[in-house]
């Protein structure tokens, strides 16, 4: 699945930086659990993402904000036993990060240290002032990998219930 020029063993951020620099597709898929992880991964997928889409997909939610830190990390838990290839992402969901960077970064850390999580994510239509400082200025989150991603189009509502609609949006990566 990857179409990287080089053949990377295992995929990390420095490998993501310099594929973006020499103009190379990044294929990223999302996984929940060990099983779905383990064939994304032999697909040679080069980003897995645990999101906060779990709370619908494996718990029934209509929305994702339901979903909790501790189920985060459980579920990136499993999707890092399974991966030897892909980096694994990991979403801080909704309300690990928005009211203080120092929330912000103890929610990073939970996840990284106790999941085995390979980078976080932030998702910036859920615009902060204290999200924007952790993305761009917090200088105790320099060595912590992080991507954030952006909604295309702005002032879509994070409650709404239909993905579909928002897929038809897309992602836009911001890179740090």
């Amino acid at each position: 699945m990857s179409v990287a020029k080089k053949d990377y063993k295992k995929i990390t951020v420095q490998s993501l930086t310099e594929m973006k620099a020499n103009g190379e597709k990044i294929s990223m898929l999302t996984a929940y659990d060990f099983t779905m992880a383990r064939i994304v991964d032999q697909s040679k997928v080069d980003v897995i993402l645990v999101g906060d889409s779990a709370s619908n997909v494996m718990a029934g939610h209509e929305t994702t904000l339901p979903i909790t830190l501790d189920q985060m990390i459980y579920h990136a838990s499993s999707v890092v036993r399974a991966v030897s290839r892909a980096l694994v992402e990991v979403d801080i969901p909704f309300g690990s990060y928005q009211s203080d960077p120092k929330e912000a970064l103890r929610s990073a850390i939970r996840i990284m240290k106790e999941s085995g999580g390979h980078a976080v994510k932030l998702a910036l239509w859920l615009w902060t002032i204290w999200g924007r400082n952790f993305v761009a200025n917090a200088k105790e989150t320099s060595a912590l990998p992080k991507m954030c991603w952006q909604w295309c189009k702005t002032g879509r509502d994070p409650c709404r219930k239909s993905s579909r609609v928002w897929a038809r949006q897309g992602y836009r990566p911001v890179w740090p």
